[in-house]
């Protein structure tokens, strides 16, 4: 069986022989790129379906798997979400209008505000987080779990070997 990557890679043996040897990249970064399109479209419908958002769940679960008080600063989601403080800002004050989230005065700095899964948005986010762990499940469901699994330790090493070794 063969892919659209094959199908790439055929066309540029092709047109490009030289560069033959060259190619051995694309069976692997090709297909994750490809994957990526995937599984995005997968999340924005799935989480569509509970009215959110990609960023939303994305601070919705960094709160809730934060653990108590479930809370923190605007700077810890900029470092965090790679994306900048006025996107940071206009996603938080979304979700505050949903009652998902709050700002309230850090209690032992009141420089910093932080952001705050209010009630609603924990209850939201534990409901939609059980329904996201089966759809990731129908996603990699063509693979054995063991293949998963080794899969994602290969995929480790390559994003470590890229500095990208934790949430922040």
């Amino acid at each position: 069986m063969s892919d659209a990557i094959d199908a790439i890679i055929g066309q540029w043996s092709a047109e490009r022989p030289d560069l033959e040897a060259e190619m051995w990249p694309v069976q692997l970064l090709g297909r994750v790129q490809r994957l990526s399109r995937v599984i995005d479209r997968e999340y924005k419908a799935f989480l569509g379906g509970h009215g959110l958002e990609l960023g939303e769940f994305d601070v919705l679960t960094t709160l809730r798997r934060s653990g108590p008080p479930y809370a923190m600063t605007a700077g810890a989601f900029l470092k965090a979400a790679m994306v900048t403080s006025g996107a940071i800002t206009n996603r938080i004050d979304r979700m505050e209008a949903k009652g998902l989230v709050e700002r309230v005065r850090d209690p032992e700095d009141r420089r910093q505000v932080l952001i705050r899964l209010t009630p609603h948005g924990r209850t939201l986010t534990d409901e939609v987080i059980e329904g996201h762990f089966r759809n990731l499940a129908e996603i990699v469901a063509a693979l054995p779990r063991e293949d998963t699994e080794a899969a994602g330790a290969v995929l480790r090493t390559l994003l470590e070997s890229h500095g990208d070794t934790s949430l922040g």
